[in-house]
């Protein structure tokens, strides 16, 4: 069987509000380890366009603009989620909201809140195309290497001409049921420690990770004169370069009718290896005493 072949594409580096403390966006900036021009557009965005949105009605199938709309408003959600649910920044960051008829924890830092919005309103632009096939968070230690990746699997199921895509269509699932949905995802996210287990680390930052389908590059920026959005991604942080010994874990899935959404966890081989090894020492520290 063959398989797919994939581009990933990573989303400038975000610096860790754990190391300095009460940044401002502009400081931040300046700490970036990378070069400055990879984060004019997501430390200083310009306001989007102002343009009207239908609200979504619960009792009718989702159209096309909807169901993409969707999808991308909840990966958002789920990425504050996992940054708090994994403690990649220290809990006083974040504020308790409601989303989905269900409690969330969203970031209160405006820079981080940016950066993870900006990174979204890409994906969704990808998503418009249909060229998605993964959104990644990596979860990360100091080295770079990766300890869990939260990995966004996404399939368009059918082709919509642009006039068509405020349009209903049919066999959709509704707008109501899709927030079902996100929120039982939501639910089982919020209890991941329990499978996965605590990060007791000090040093954890993450990385936002698009996979696109057939070799396709990603949209480039709108205006010639700005820096592309996405930079070329580290390969052993993409889905690409997982070890044989790393370990998924199936969180939730849903197929809108138009949109597939499926989410896993992988626990990489570097961090099954580092509790093996933490699991040795400490039972040769019992066998000493």
């Amino acid at each position: 069987m063959g398989t797919r072949s994939t581009m990933a594409v990573t989303w400038p580096r975000f610096p860790s509000p754990r190391r300095v403390p009460g940044a401002s966006p502009s400081e931040l900036c300046s700490l970036s380890a990378l070069p400055v021009v990879l984060w004019l557009w997501s430390c200083h965005p310009r306001p989007p366009p102002t343009r009207r949105v239908r609200p979504m009605a619960g009792n009718l199938p989702l159209t096309f603009n909807q169901a993409v709309r969707g999808v991308a408003e909840f990966i958002e959600v789920a990425i504050h989620t996992i940054l708090y649910v994994r403690q990649v920044y220290p809990s006083d960051l974040f504020v308790r909201r409601r989303k989905y008829d269900t409690p969330v924890f969203q970031s209160r830092h405006p820079a981080l809140n940016e950066y993870i919005a900006g990174a979204v309103k890409a994906v969704t632009d990808e998503l418009t195309l249909g060229t998605v096939d993964k959104v990644v968070v990596v979860i990360k230690d100091a080295d770079e290497k990766p300890l869990e990746r939260f990995i966004f699997a996404l399939r368009s199921t059918l082709q919509v001409e642009s006039y068509n895509k405020d349009t209903s269509v049919e066999g959709a699932i509704t707008a109501a049921s899709l927030g079902q949905y996100f929120r039982s995802f939501l639910v089982k996210l919020s209890m991941i420690e329990a499978q996965l287990g605590q990060l007791y680390r000090d040093d954890l930052s993450f990385a936002i990770l698009l996979e696109l389908e057939d070799d396709k590059a990603p949209t480039a920026s709108s205006d010639p004169k700005e820096p592309p959005p996405w930079i070329p991604a580290s390969t052993p942080l993409t889905t690409v370069g997982t070890g044989d010994a790393a370990e998924l874990h199936m969180v939730r899935a849903v197929d809108t009718g138009i949109v597939n959404l499926s989410l896993a966890v992988q626990e990489s081989e570097y961090k099954l290896n580092l509790e093996k090894e933490s699991a040795s020492a400490s039972k040769g520290k019992q066998k000493a005493t």
